[in-house]
């Protein structure tokens, strides 16, 4: 019908009673099946589908009067979203990832957090939404070939197959779009982003493919191309594929913000084509302040505004009422940050991007010189809401893996003979070019014995690590779980430093003397030249290397 001609939903969404945030069929869905119901009346009951069992496209987000947030990189992460939606926003872009490394990635909820992740082998976060947003964030991927782009669209939109259909549990997502107008080199040369405007082959294939695959309403973003008749042209084709809306940003491939922003080109766009037109570029030269955003509309004759940059600067662009202070959306950040568990790095990065000339200020250096969230909560004001929030988050965290034991396993199924102390490595203590393993690695050496060897493992249930490492046959480990690898092995090294007596780094400890590497003259190593190694205090490095039975008592922390 003219539903399914148009890309429409020709069934209409599931209320929340049908799909669950954490996402599975409905039983009853399963029991007509098992009562021999017809597979056609499961089809009609779940979002999207088509008489033929086919998918086809819901448009249940809605593209018209909208104020959007862009999608921007290392910017549009969960905190920036869900601040944009605080103040106002409609629609929320994620920053743009790119379809090989989300194909890499596993869907994994986060119980701790209640947030949906998708998490890289190298168990970084590549993406990670929550209910919250559910209904309004667009997930903006970087693709050049079509095959790709669906399988990526299926991974965040968590559908499944039954037979030789498809399903989908739930969405974590409200809707897809292509980035076809990013001018960056990491972006173009992969011939994705503004590269594909010069393959319009390519693009029909790739929107086709996603707006027949998919559940929810598939968008693309673009530039203008150098003339007014080339841009309709490709527009007009864009839009036959069946997209739901088109963001247009009103610069060429070359330019940028410095140079104008034709909203000539995105009102004719806007004349042209039947589907929504959302205007994007106006930070510089039009929108300064929220009543400025309903001028670019109108200027561009748009359906929709996307803001960037002037969201980076100060979320609150979005609200009616007029611009917050800046320390207060700051803080307001910072708690997001906090809550979700945002790497320190990217949280510093986006609040830089709004101190902007303020960087030299006495905040701005305490925000610069940050090494971790709770410096930057600290150089900030919340070092008391740090501290609650991770003691709520430890106690959540404990309280799931009470529930499920079975998660809480120890790395090694022989722990017997296993040294360990409940530490954690905690990197403002220590030296800035010294680490416990470097300190373990350098006494292995001295000592003659074989470099030590590390084992981690991660906790399915919350995805944090330990480590374990062994040394002269002996293994060592701390029993406090951390977030990431690096942080676990560092820990593991520190228990075994203690163990022995030997030094670990800490700023505290005056003896030590181990120092970068400097290039000196060749040792007399038998093995030939090398760089000379640090030294380390001698009474320690002479130390024999202390090994306990499974019988002796582990040293604890503190004796």
């Amino acid at each position: 019908g003219a539903g399914e001609a148009h890309g429409t939903d020709v069934t209409g969404a599931p209320s929340p009673a049908d799909v669950g945030w954490r996402g599975s069929v409905r039983h009853a869905e399963l029991a007509n099946l098992e009562e021999g119901g017809s597979i056609h009346r499961v089809q009609q009951q779940q979002r999207g589908w088509s008489r033929r069992g086919m998918i086809v496209n819901s448009l249940s987000l809605c593209y018209h009067n909208k104020l959007i947030l862009a999608p921007m990189v290392r910017v549009g992460t969960l905190p920036m979203r869900l601040l944009a939606l605080d103040y106002g926003a409609d629609i929320v872009y994620c920053e743009e990832l790119i379809d090989l490394k989300m194909l890499q990635c596993k869907r994994v909820v986060n119980e701790v957090l209640s947030t949906v992740d998708f998490v890289a082998p190298d168990d970084r976060v590549v993406f990670r939404t929550c209910q919250r947003e559910q209904s309004k964030v667009v997930f903006q991927m970087g693709t050049s070939d079509a095959e790709r782009a669906l399988a990526v669209a299926r991974l965040v939109l968590n559908i499944y197959y039954l037979f030789y259909f498809m399903f989908s549990r739930e969405n974590d997502v409200a809707g897809i779009d292509v980035n076809m107008g990013c001018p960056k080199e990491y972006s173009t040369k992969g011939g994705m982003g503004a590269a594909l405007l010069s393959d319009p082959d390519k693009i029909e294939k790739i929107l086709s493919t996603l707006v027949k695959g998919t559940s929810r309403p598939v968008t693309c973003k673009i530039r203008i191309l150098p003339s007014l008749e080339d841009t309709l042209n490709l527009v007009k084709r864009i839009e036959r594929t069946g997209i739901a809306a088109i963001a247009v940003h009103g610069r060429k491939r070359e330019e940028r913000p410095q140079h104008p922003v034709s909203c000539e080109t995105i009102k004719a766009i806007a004349e042209t084509l039947s589907i929504p037109v959302i205007a994007n570029g106006g930070s510089h030269d039009h929108i300064k302040d929220y009543l400025d955003i309903e001028d670019f509309r109108q200027a561009t004759a748009a359906s929709s505004v996307m803001v960037a940059r002037a969201a980076m600067w100060n979320p609150s662009i979005f609200l009616k009422e007029g611009l917050r202070p800046l320390e207060e959306v700051m803080q307001k950040y910072i708690r997001y940050a906090v809550q979700y568990d945002n790497h320190y790095t990217n949280t510093k990065h986006c609040l830089c991007q709004m101190l902007r000339e303020q960087l030299e200020s006495p905040q701005g250096k305490l925000l610069h010189a940050a090494q971790s969230s709770r410096e930057i909560c600290e150089a900030f004001g919340l070092g008391a809401f740090y501290e609650e929030t991770t003691r709520e988050l430890d106690s959540r965290r404990a309280e799931f893996l009470a529930r499920t034991p079975e998660e809480a396993e120890e790395p090694a199924e022989d722990t017997s003979g296993v040294i360990k102390m409940a530490v954690k490595f905690d990197r403002r203590a220590y030296s800035p070019q010294i680490t416990p393993k470097m300190c373990l690695l350098e006494w292995c050496r001295r000592e003659k014995l074989a470099q030590p060897i590390y084992e981690t493992v991660q906790r399915p249930l919350d995805r944090f690590f330990c480590s374990v490492v062994t040394v002269a046959e002996q293994k060592y480990q701390s029993t406090l779980w951390d977030k990431s690898k690096k942080l676990a092995e560092q820990a593991a090294a520190i228990v075994c430093l203690r163990s022995q007596g030997l030094p670990e780094g800490r700023l505290s400890e005056e003896s030590l003397s181990l120092h970068k590497r400097k290039r000196e003259a060749p040792d007399q190593d038998p093995g030939g030249p090398r760089a000379q190694e640090p030294a380390m205090p001698g009474e320690l490095c002479k130390k024999p290397f202390v090994t306990l039975g499974s019988g002796e008592e582990s040293p604890l922390e503190g004796r």
